[in-house]
């Protein structure tokens, strides 16, 4: 069990070299040992830094702190200030000077939206990177096993670099021999998907989509052309809104049915994250639970005075992370609604808060990786 007493103070000497120590110590423990009290304690010292930091770096933030009277440091989590996620779409909201810009993130949108803009400098992408491959290496091993993609692969030769082209290239670290399940006319590439299950089929592959596009344009078409796969030993990550598959009345325990019939995997793992927060997302476990991850928390609001939720209460997400400094996304509010459906009593045995995303807010633009394909099967 870790102790708390051994938490080290961020100082005025060197803050940013002290707040990548507090992260690499954070980095070091073991989930299923850390409490969420634990846990509090130990991000609130890194957030408020971050919060103090974007102040001193960020002209937007400063004014929205002086406005609503939060310049000063936070006595817990949920004291500490959040910007609407929408504003990314608004404002240029960086903390680094233009020249540092390493890469620009562009949320997924339709042509109608604004897209949200993320502007990282090398440390941050670094940092994400890093966090990004700790998390999923806990789901899908160390081994870099062979990966089918469930898109185009137009996506990630696309100059605008979305959020769905960054979420396919993330991703891909994590495999090799990568192939593309899908032709530029979003039909699945039958010779490529064949030529993958004759050479894998006997060994651990990955396969990555986001979930309306996995279902739309992977598994309802294999259904409807009655073919199988038989990967049996794929672990399929997924992720994105559900919002097209509620209203086709599929949930997950059907998603996870009909994967199993068409690809023959057991092992499917939904994940939450966004583009704003890109590298600490929320993994589901083997109990279908949505965990934190260390750098990262949850609080749930009431959406009509924004007062904390209980556990199971439903209300808007707030995400934390521990890890931009180039821009000021440690604390957003979401346009997602959920509820916190545990905490430290999860039965996969670990610790921390979980989380179960409900939807969108009404009257709330569709906005995400999976929902902007158009056309899809239905």
């Amino acid at each position: 069990m870790t102790n708390p007493a051994v938490l080290t103070s961020l100082s005025d000497i060197e803050p940013l070299a002290e707040y990548e120590l507090q992260l690499k110590q954070i980095m070091q423990l073991e989930p299923t040992q850390v409490s969420q009290a634990e846990k509090s304690q130990r991000l609130l010292t890194v957030l408020n830094f971050l919060h103090q930091h974007h102040q001193q770096h960020c002209q937007h933030y400063q004014n929205i702190c002086v406005v609503n009277q939060q310049q000063q440091p936070a006595a817990s989590l949920e004291a500490l200030p959040f910007l609407a996620v929408r504003l990314f779409k608004q404002l240029e909201l960086l903390s680094i000077e233009s020249e540092q810009v390493f890469k620009v993130l562009q949320s997924s949108g339709t042509t109608s939206q604004t897209a949200a803009r993320v502007f990282l400098d090398k440390d941050t992408s670094s940092r994400q990177s890093k966090t990004l491959v700790n998390i999923l290496q806990r789901t899908i091993g160390k081994q870099r096993l062979p990966m089918l993609i469930i898109d185009s692969p137009n996506i990630v030769k696309d100059p605008k670099f979305s959020a769905r082209a960054a979420g396919i290239q993330g991703l891909a670290f994590f495999g090799r021999d990568h192939r593309y399940a899908l032709d530029d006319n979003m039909q699945p590439n039958w010779p490529v998907i064949e030529e993958f299950v004759s050479k894998y089929a006997e060994q651990p592959v990955l396969i990555f989509g986001f979930t309306f596009m996995l279902w739309a344009y992977f598994i309802q078409v294999l259904q409807q052309q009655n073919k199988q796969l038989n990967l049996l030993q794929a672990i399929v990550l997924h992720s994105g809104g559900w919002k097209k598959l509620e209203e086709q009345k599929v949930d997950n325990v059907t998603f996870k049915a009909q994967i199993k019939h068409i690809i023959g995997s057991t092992k499917v793992h939904n994940f939450y994250g966004m583009a704003e927060q890109v590298g600490t997302i929320f993994v589901e476990c083997s109990q279908g639970h949505l965990h934190a991850p260390l750098l990262a928390d949850v609080i749930v609001r009431n959406p009509y005075d924004m007062s904390v939720c209980d556990i199971g209460q439903q209300g808007i997400i707030q995400v934390l992370s521990a890890l931009p400094t180039s821009y000021p996304g440690f604390s957003l509010l979401t346009e997602d609604m959920g509820r916190i459906t545990t905490i430290d009593t999860c039965p996969c045995g670990q610790k921390g808060k979980t989380i179960a995303i409900d939807g969108r807010l009404p009257q709330t633009e569709v906005r995400g990786c999976s929902d902007t394909q158009s056309g899809a099967v239905t």
